[in-house]
């Protein structure tokens, strides 16, 4: 290919990208954008194999069987509850291959710079390894926290701010050496302390976070991975690994804002710990203290009330997707609304363990997407609904985070499915959410518990409809 050939190709495969981005703003055109990615990425992938600049195609073929072997047996046997974890993890590859790609850059000898273009040249791999180490054991923390390996409680370190600041300016220190070194041997030891700070950082930063700021977390990793992606077009002087390692970098930042503020959070409170955080310590939780009784109810006696409804909201959380309750769920919504009834689906923005993740499993299960709605299109209409059913959600549907100025998830948006007539809850038991904190909402009068596994509930809910 002439380097005008692949200059064109760059530049509709940014197309694509930009493309993509915008059909996965919607649900109607979600898949569309996906096929713009895939398309995109063939084409940057073809274009620059088959640029000047590869003279040996052995090894990147065998090497490209072997990732494309890897993500097509993953593709196929990843369940959908498993989506976070392979984000998660698929974010700390692009991670590791900046700091890969830095250090093969930084020892290349066919690479010459001289004067200003040295230096810069020598930030740019500094920041890319930098980022990307971070990213890459960020990440995996990330995916041990989703997987259930590692805690998901926050773990804060005594004077946390204090060895932060340092970290920053040890970095800051090492990087000017770094960039100042004469030789590619003497830069080469403060970029390797570097390296290693940075990864440790990854795990200090993340482990300091909690279980119910992870969707936020998911999105900011996803920003640190396009970054190290734009740093590691620099270093490559690769136009389009600059473009669309910019468009993750913005993309995944615009979605981290919109998490926090869909959870009344501010992006350094999230770095700085997790919910249920003040001042370097966890702060306690009623996780295990009793606020009244309960009052149980039938698949039978649900079905029942659900009948006889006018007005229906299901409000599904992750227990659902554990399940794999969401066609029985679809296959209620369309028996109720055969009847008559107005059944509607109430979308918190992080429920599930990444943003989205509710959304996706709803259209996997053929749910109309004008029946699904956000919270904030719904939230106002819970004192005119019969029956809200809540299968597998907790945190977002908690009234303390309003009643409660003292409760770890206080000013946390939720849905106010306790405002409706009859609120009816699915979970397996009285266990707390991933916030680890006890919810009122299940000891209210107008609240009966539907206790068992979602997907048995709803196929029992569904019999008797």
């Amino acid at each position: 290919m002439t380097e005008g050939t692949i200059t064109v190709a760059y530049i509709a495969a940014s197309i694509l990208f930009i493309l993509a981005l915008g059909g996965l703003s919607n649900q109607e055109t979600a898949r569309k954008g996906n096929v713009y990615g895939m398309v995109g990425m063939l084409i940057a992938v073809l274009a620059t194999v088959l640029g000047a600049r590869v003279t040996g195609y052995g090894t990147i073929i065998v090497c490209m069987a072997i990732g494309g072997s890897i993500g097509f047996y993953v593709a196929k046997k990843v369940e959908m509850t498993q989506m976070p974890e392979l984000v998660a993890i698929l974010h700390s590859f692009v991670g590791l291959a900046a700091v890969l790609v830095g250090f093969a850059n930084y020892m290349d000898e066919t690479v010459h710079f001289e004067g200003v273009e040295a230096t810069i040249h020598d930030i740019e791999i500094y920041l890319g390894v930098l980022i990307g180490a971070v990213t890459f054991t960020g990440s995996v923390i990330a995916f041990g926290k989703l997987k259930g390996i590692v805690t998901s409680k926050p773990v804060l370190l005594k004077g946390r701010n204090a060895l932060n600041l340092s970290i920053l300016l040890l970095c800051i220190w090492l990087g000017a050496s770094f960039v100042g070194a004469d030789s590619p041997s003497g830069g080469m030891l403060p970029l390797i302390f570097m390296t290693i700070i940075a990864f440790a950082f990854g795990v200090h930063m993340v482990m300091a976070i909690g279980g119910a700021d992870m969707p936020v977390v998911i999105s900011m990793l996803n920003s640190y991975s396009g970054w190290a992606a734009a740093a590691t077009g620099f270093m490559l002087s690769n136009d389009l690994l600059i473009v669309t390692g910019a468009l993750v970098g913005s993309s995944g930042a615009i979605l981290s804002y919109i998490m926090c503020r869909a959870m009344n959070r501010k992006f350094l409170a999230v770095i700085a710990g997790g919910f249920g955080t003040s001042e370097g310590s966890v702060a306690s939780s009623d996780a295990g203290e009793e606020q009244g009784e309960v009052v149980p109810i039938s698949a039978e006696e649900t079905g029942e009330l659900l009948k006889n409804a006018r007005e229906v909201v299901i409000v599904p959380g992750y227990g659902m997707a554990v399940a794999q309750a969401q066609h029985a769920v679809s296959e209620i919504t369309r028996k109720l609304r055969e009847q008559g009834v107005n059944v509607r689906f109430a979308i918190h923005p992080v429920a599930g363990r990444m943003p989205g993740h509710m959304n996706v499993l709803l259209a996997e299960a053929k749910v109309p997407y004008d029946i699904v709605l956000e919270m904030d299109e719904l939230n106002d209409e819970f004192p005119e609904v019969d029956v809200v059913l809540v299968i597998g959600a907790n945190d977002i549907v908690n009234p303390d985070a309003q009643d409660n100025p003292g409760s770890p998830i206080a000013g946390m948006p939720v849905l106010e499915v306790w405002k409706a007539e009859t609120a009816i809850v699915m979970k397996r038991s009285m266990a707390t959410g991933y916030a680890g904190v006890q919810n009122p909402l299940f000891f209210k009068e107008n609240t009966r518990m539907l206790f068992g596994d979602a997907k048995a509930s709803v196929e029992a809910i569904l019999g008797s409809i």
